[in-house]
């Protein structure tokens, strides 16, 4: 388990905190957020290599924040692998295992069995500048591994990798925590990837946490316009409300049910906007009006812009449905949006 209490660095230009964080024991846990909000600063003080400014950190109960890195207890993977060049591939997995304890070093076996389970264990002569990204990412996880930490911490673990390596070092992943039970605390800003390995996640901008719980809660409830823009919904604005229905400046909307008093904006996921060359109007659907403006092409899908008098949809489509309305090149089109496809918060 892994607990920041009132987490706080003050660094020139940049503050983060004060955090409060529990990541549970043998959990799968996401930092998500873009560039310089404080994904990796968190991980390093954690780790111990970066000082803090206030606050605790307790790793199983124990509170660590005085202690060096190495008496942590902790592994911590680089999106740069951060391997050494002048040693080979088991050189630099064994070589963590002069700062672990006797009763807590893993036997020759264990690591033989991690290096089986990563496909590294032909490697272990080679001279780590002759291998692959995919390669030296294994060796990295390994190395980590190698010294039975409570937790793992991966800094942005994928990103260095070419796309198809990238899904194969996904799988990895998911097999060793399930493997190990090791607790992850993993840093990206790619949401599809921490849906794929995480469990939980808390996003971070600008050195706070904006909202923190189960990916599928955040992805599908957003609790701001930054963490739905984030999460992939780029139709935010702000709304006031009156019974069941959403009012904005030159619209309204049907909502599914009425919105809590706190309430102040709405997000429509882009996948929840139908588009239709002409008028079908439904009692139970909200219809705008609207003429296209842009088409992106994302191969299976394609993103539509369309512009209506009162704001901007962005929706996205099958692509075999955008290229026709492409080629149909309508005047107008009718924007259908269900009323169960407009969240509030």
């Amino acid at each position: 388990m892994v607990k920041l209490e009132q987490l706080a660095i003050e660094l020139p230009g940049f503050s983060l905190g004060r955090i409060d964080l529990t990541v549970k024991p043998g959990e799968c846990f996401v930092l998500l957020g873009p560039t310089g909000s404080g994904k990796t600063l968190t991980l390093e003080a954690i780790a111990g290599i970066l000082p803090i400014s206030q606050g605790r950190i307790r790793i199983n109960g124990i509170d660590v924040t005085r202690l060096p890195p190495e008496k942590r207890g902790i592994g911590i993977v680089y999106q740069d692998f951060a391997l050494f060049p002048h040693l080979s591939v088991i050189d630099n997995i064994n070589y963590g295992l002069r700062y672990c304890k006797k009763t807590n070093r893993p036997s020759g076996k264990r690591i033989a069995e991690l290096m089986a389970h990563t496909g590294i264990d032909h490697l272990a002569r080679r001279d780590v500048n002759t291998l692959s990204g995919g390669e030296k990412q294994r060796v990295a996880l390994v190395r980590a591994l190698s010294v039975n930490p409570s937790v793992l911490l991966l800094d942005e673990p994928l990103s260095a990798l070419d796309r198809g390596i990238r899904y194969e070092i996904q799988k990895l992943l998911k097999s060793l925590h399930q493997e190990t039970g090791t607790t992850f605390l993993m840093v990206t800003h790619d949401f599809t990837e921490a849906i794929f390995l995480g469990q939980r996640a808390a996003i971070l901008n600008n050195g706070r946490i904006e909202q923190t719980g189960p990916l599928i809660d955040i992805l599908r409830h957003p609790k701001s316009p930054f963490v739905a823009k984030f999460v992939g919904i780029p139709n935010v604005f702000p709304a006031r409300f009156k019974n069941n229905r959403a009012e904005m400046d030159g619209f309204a909307l049907k909502l599914e049910q009425k919105p809590a008093d706190a309430s102040t904006h709405i997000a429509i996921r882009p996948e929840d906007i139908c588009l239709h060359p002409s008028s079908t109007l439904d009692a139970d659907t909200n219809v705008l009006i609207g003429k296209i403006s842009d088409m992106a092409d994302y191969g299976p899908y394609g993103e539509v812009t369309v512009q209506t008098p009162a704001a901007t949809f962005k929706a996205t489509l099958p692509r075999r449905e955008m290229l026709a309305l492409y080629h149909s090149q309508p005047g107008e089109v009718f924007l259908q949006i269900p009323p169960d496809g407009v969240h509030t918060f």
